[in-house]
């Protein structure tokens, strides 16, 4: 049994560093989800304020129906943004369920091999012990 210690180690090992990476790009996707809605955000929070200066020197050419159609248009923008941005982070999320799945079965795998490879090795040591 001595022998398999340092292959189910090195596969942990690898399991781990593999489960690590996962982390790591599911932390970059959610940081870059975040920037990309803090830039929408400001963008939207600024146009407003746009309208607002525009309605001070063109009061006559804007209505407050105008501004509030083109704000909620905005809001929406940003909104159906972040339902995108919400939509490609399951499809991420569902691909590295997948991928772990998948390397959790090889593990089992590999470990049911080593298994019959000690019993095996057992049994004929047993045998050549006996005889």
């Amino acid at each position: 049994m001595q022998i398999f210690k340092p292959r189910i180690h090195n596969l942990r090992r690898v399991i781990m560093g593999k489960l690590k990476t996962y982390q790591e790009q599911l932390q970059d996707i959610v940081e870059k989800g975040i920037n990309a809605a803090e830039e929408q955000q400001k963008k939207l929070a600024s146009k407003p304020f746009e309208y607002a200066e525009k309605l001070e020197s063109e009061a006559r050419e804007y209505s407050v129906k105008t501004l509030r159609t083109r704000y909620y248009g905005y809001s929406e923008n940003l909104f159906e943004q972040l339902r995108s941005l919400n939509t490609r982070f399951s499809s991420f999320a569902a691909d590295l369920v997948a991928k772990l799945e998948k390397e959790a079965a090889e593990g089992a795998d590999a470990v049911a091999d080593a298994a019959d490879e000690a019993t095996s090795v057992a049994q004929s040591t047993k045998a050549t012990a006996q005889a």
